[in-house]
């Protein structure tokens, strides 16, 4: 019988045995000291004493991976521009001998043998302190057309014919979703991870539909359908109608929250954050203009315009 069983009985007996007489604690006890096989003067003082809930037994252990593995990892994982575990780890026998020949790691044997025998979990694990906190969602759900439009699910990523793209909207709003700032459209083609980003000055249907019929004259391949979350600016009938004309499958996410996983998703985000990381258009004090865009983008900017000033 394991330790925290005894203890669950012990929660259980103990009410029983101070409620009971004499001659039924010792029936009691009798049977307490037969199924845990205490002493009896020890089980006595069990029943009588204090009762504490079973918790957890928690074993200390000395970290098998020291600060040498993590410092080693995360030259690895910055030099990989923070990707997930799951993505990194394949990579390591590739990359760690690369540092290690422009300079950029200094690493024992013994060390360079653990940093290559990381699990994805180990790596997440040893990484999650560096790991910046994630931004602020601005997607607003878009509820009225979710039954027209199909769910797809990540088990039907195995198309190998490029055309079918990953469709995320990434807010350039810094730290604070208060007050106008840019959005990059970000697609990204499954089958060839082909990226296009495109800006746009608000969140709006006509916005997206608008940069994705530019998008079709960027890729080297006819597009074939677009996979998109449920936000209100992919999630309506202009988007839909606009698919349903130019024959594009039109598909959605699960509403559902989980970690990162290697999807083109996070391609998506990666790359337009990359693109432009705060694009926020503030007032512009002593001039004409009425905003500044912080980070330049050249489709927003007009001719001969080096700093995006609207």
């Amino acid at each position: 019988m394991s330790f925290r069983a005894k203890r669950e009985l012990l929660v259980q007996v103990a009410p029983r045995y101070c409620a009971a007489r004499h001659g039924q604690r010792s029936a009691i006890l009798d049977e307490f000291v037969a199924v845990t096989g205490y002493e009896r003067k020890y089980a006595i003082r069990l029943l009588l004493g204090p009762i504490y809930p079973p918790e957890p037994i928690r074993r200390p252990r000395a970290a098998y991976y020291g600060s040498e593995v993590q410092a080693a990892l995360t030259t690895a994982w910055t030099a990989a521009n923070g990707i997930c575990g799951k993505r990194l780890v394949p990579f390591l026998p590739e990359l760690v001998p690369t540092l290690e020949r422009h300079g950029h790691l200094e690493l024992t044997d013994g060390v360079r043998e653990q940093l290559l025998m990381l699990s994805p979990a180990t790596a997440d694990r040893l990484l999650a302190p560096l790991r910046q906190p994630h931004g602020l969602a601005t997607t607003k759900p878009g509820r009225l057309l979710k039954k027209q439009i199909p769910v797809r699910t990540f088990t039907e990523w195995t198309d190998g014919k490029p055309g079918f793209l990953e469709a995320d909207l990434v807010a350039h709003c810094g730290g604070s979703a208060d007050g106008a700032f840019l959005y990059t459209l970000t697609l990204t083609d499954v089958a060839t991870t082909w990226t296009e980003c495109l800006p746009l000055l608000h969140r709006t249907q006509h916005g997206v539909v608008h940069a994705l019929q530019r998008a079709r004259s960027l890729f080297p391949f006819p597009l074939l359908g677009i996979d998109t979350d449920n936000g209100s600016e992919f999630i309506n009938e202009e988007l839909l109608a606009y698919c349903a004309n130019e024959q594009l499958t039109f598909t959605r996410g699960r509403l559902m929250v989980g970690p990162p996983t290697p999807r083109p998703a996070n391609l998506d985000t990666r790359v337009g954050r990359a693109a432009a990381p705060h694009a926020r258009r503030r007032p512009c004090p002593g001039s004409r203009c009425r905003w500044t865009v912080v980070a330049w983008v050249p489709e927003l900017a007009a001719p001969g315009d080096a700093h995006g000033d609207r």
